[in-house]
């Protein structure tokens, strides 16, 4: 006597399926306005600078403090947004547990992989975690766009001191101009070179070991199987 197999039960019922749909969208979209908050930082980092060095060299008697003082600005701007990023990570972690775990199977017509993706999943809306650290987020910021923006200052900086209000002449005339007030201008350089070596030695040390999720990686054109899928859709 032989005895038929049932079939297998699906993982999830149409409607739960349509429930998670319905979870990706929202985690999607609260992973964009976290997106956008990145971006707003950042826009004031851009604009801060550009008004600082706009009155630095507005004139030849003008002071280079501008400048200075905008490198505090955009550190407290930097700060904000690794803090940021952090809930960002959570969110945009969510969003490739479903798209890589749930979609990813549904679209090679596996159906539901029987994994405990999904059990992971509710743990994490049961206590929300960070999963990647402050310092990993804040290199990531540098290194993404703040370097860049601290790049710029320095280089206007320097750039203030060597020409205005006449080329630079001599290293008196450097620790002079570079003067804030009371302040030496040779401390001052000091303290800016120890605060950018700092930015650097903390871009490098969080280079290794990340686990930030979700990172697009290169591919050889001709390995590009997505971009050869597009080409051929017709308009």
């Amino acid at each position: 006597m032989t005895t038929e197999q049932r079939p297998e039960e699906p993982r999830f019922n149409a409607a739960e399926v349509g429930a998670i749909a319905h979870l990706y969208r929202g985690e999607m979209y609260r992973s964009k306005i976290w997106r956008t908050r990145l971006d707003a930082t950042t826009n004031w980092a851009v604009v801060t600078t550009g008004i600082a060095m706009s009155i630095a060299f507005s004139d030849a008697d003008a002071s280079p403090l501008p400048i200075v003082l905008v490198s505090f600005l955009v550190t407290v701007f930097w700060v904000l947004e690794a803090r940021r990023y952090r809930l960002y990570d959570i969110w945009r972690t969510r969003v490739r547990v479903l798209e890589a775990a749930f979609y990813g199977p549904l679209l090679r017509g596996q159906g539901v992989p029987k994994s405990h993706w999904n059990q992971v999943l509710a743990d994490d809306y049961t206590g929300v975690y960070f999963h990647i650290g402050y310092l990993e987020a804040l290199g990531r910021r540098l290194r993404r766009n703040y370097a860049w923006i601290f790049a710029v200052q320095v280089v206007s900086y320097w750039g203030k001191l060597s020409i205005h209000p006449e080329p630079l002449a001599s290293l008196e005339q450097l620790w002079a101009r570079a003067a804030v007030g009371p302040v030496p201008g040779q401390l001052v350089l000091a303290l800016g070179t120890v605060f950018y070596l700092g930015l650097l030695a903390l871009g490098l040390a969080t280079l290794r070991g990340q686990r930030a999720v979700g990172r697009p990686h290169a591919v050889k054109a001709r390995e590009d199987s997505m971009r050869r899928l597009a080409a051929t859709e017709m308009y």
